[in-house]
């Protein structure tokens, strides 16, 4: 099996195990994996549940269709973040239920939005940025992806839901289900006053492991 058979098979896998487990819903969602002559992505309109390996996008580097079915309307979003993260191997795009409810609320810093609960959410998602609302297919939505990118692999995008990257696709998926629970964990603890990490421990987790 080719190196992109492969991929394409890991594509399928992990996009029905997020569907299975409730991390996305419908046909919402798009994961893409870069390839040595492109990108490979989720098509529009497709379910997690239930995806074709043979009928993923396969685009150039100029965004272009090669083969397989049209891409999702948010390539641009997965383009974004590997114009800033040229060292990722993966972006998972979820509207995953507690991650969408947290970009619905008021942050105090947009740049770490993700409250502190435990440090597995720090070391799987870094400090997670929330870029502000763009309407469906805005534009100026893939500057904002690509400038927050540079220093952030974990975002969520408010009124919309999660945008994270990963080394591999594997990590990726990782990460994004960290987010989600940890998203969850913020929800349920809402107005609980609860005791978050300090930074002196934050910079502890950040030396002995150090951050994408």
């Amino acid at each position: 099996m080719s190196a992109e058979s492969q991929l394409r098979e890991a594509i399928v896998t992990v996009a029905a195990s997020l569907f299975e487990r409730g991390y996305t819903h419908g046909s919402t969602g798009n994961i893409s994996v870069p390839l040595d002559d492109g990108l490979l992505v989720t098509p529009t309109g497709s379910s997690f549940g239930t995806l074709d390996p043979a009928r993923l996008s396969k685009l150039d580097f100029e965004g272009q269709l090669l083969s397989g079915d049209k891409p999702t309307k948010e390539t641009f979003l997965h383009q974004s973040v590997y114009r800033a993260r040229q060292q990722a191997g993966a972006v998972i795009h979820l509207h995953a239920t507690h991650s969408v409810a947290l970009s619905c609320l008021p942050v105090t810093n947009p740049d770490d939005a993700l409250p502190k609960l435990t440090a597995y959410a720090h070391m799987q998602c870094g400090c997670v940025a929330m870029v502000p609302y763009f309407k469906p297919g805005d534009a100026a939505l893939a500057a904002a992806v690509e400038h927050k990118a540079c220093k952030h692999w974990s975002m969520i995008l408010a009124h919309h839901g999660p945008v994270v990257a990963g080394k591999t696709l594997t990590a990726a998926m990782h990460a994004t289900e960290e987010l989600e629970q940890t998203a969850k964990l913020a929800l349920m603890l809402d107005q609980k006053n609860p005791t978050t990490l300090t930074q002196a421990q934050i910079d502890d987790l950040d030396a002995t492991f150090p951050p994408w």
